[in-house]
């Protein structure tokens, strides 16, 4: 054999090598180190969802300008990011991971609540969803039975969506809040909830909720036409305010679940709200960097 096949009989077989590597190593972001991963509800038919590369794509796209952003926010944030879909893998930006989920956890609460049936829970949901009133979510609560029972009824909604790390607290640890509200709930977790919310067997009625904010709290997502969301927010024990959202909304590839957090340097509710609206709006200048999905 002449040099110049051998040379060429190489290349080839080293080039057959690398393909070979090549389609054996994606791993998808969201098994990535999490043993506890759950499989998908066998409840819901497996909806769409991009591959690793893609999200992988989707955070270095942004990346660079959240960056430039971000500089310009007083304060602790966190943005999260996933299509709609079980399963589906998260992109997340930002310093801030967890904390409590003040009245976002009223989401999955009031999901639970319908699911029993009881026509109280419908009535109960319309203010704690859509004014976020916690006297209703309070009944709510009640209509779930004891702490214990109405924490598992919550946290099995929450499992439902593919959150299978988040424990619902049962018992008040801050006596003038609400025990379900002090839930630490994290970014990733809550935005994976979110990317199931579409999917799951009687939330429409709630997600039509989150349609119809009071206008008080139309802030930070409403930034996005049609969105769906819940905001929370409350003090730490200094008086510091965490403000929060989750939400649903339309993109041009499909739907997006965005999770979104601030804790102003201020410590003031008006400044966690301008902040949030801040990184919604810039999400709206990059909606077509989104990565959107389906239920189906």
């Amino acid at each position: 054999m002449s040099t110049d096949r051998k040379a060429a009989a190489i290349s080839a077989t080293v080039a057959a090598f690398l393909v070979l590597i090549s389609s054996g190593c994606t791993i998808p972001e969201r098994n990535s180190g999490d043993a506890s991963a759950a499989p998908t509800s066998p409840a819901v038919a497996a909806p769409s969802s991009p591959a690793a590369s893609t999200t992988t794509q989707v955070a270095s796209t942004l990346s660079e300008s959240f960056d430039e952003l971000r500089s310009t926010l007083a304060g602790s944030v966190g943005v999260a990011i996933a299509p709609v879909g079980t399963g589906a893998d998260v992109v997340t930006l930002g310093d801030w991971t967890t904390g409590p989920a003040w009245s976002t956890i009223k989401v999955p609460l009031a999901i639970a609540a319908v699911r029993e049936g009881d026509a109280a829970a419908t009535t109960y949901a319309q203010p704690a969803i859509t004014r976020s009133d916690n006297d209703a979510a309070e009944h709510l609560w009640e209509l779930l039975g004891t702490p214990p029972v109405a924490a598992k009824a919550v946290a099995d909604v929450l499992k439902e969506a593919g959150d299978t790390t988040t424990t619902v607290q049962q018992e008040k640890v801050r006596p003038e809040f609400s025990a379900f509200g002090q839930t630490q709930w994290s970014m990733s977790e809550q935005v994976r909830f979110a990317a199931d919310l579409p999917c799951l067997p009687q939330a429409a009625p709630i997600i039509d909720l989150m349609g119809m904010i009071a206008l008080d709290q139309q802030w930070g997502l409403s930034a996005f036409d049609g969105a769906k969301y819940k905001g929370g927010w409350g003090p730490d024990t200094a008086g510091g305010y965490l403000v929060r959202q989750l939400g649903v909304v339309n993109s041009p590839s499909g739907q997006t679940a965005i999770a979104l957090a601030v804790q102003p340097k201020s410590g003031s509710f008006a400044d966690g709200t301008k902040m949030i609206s801040q990184l919604a709006q810039w999400l709206t200048q990059h909606s077509a960097e989104l990565p959107g999905g389906t239920c189906h």
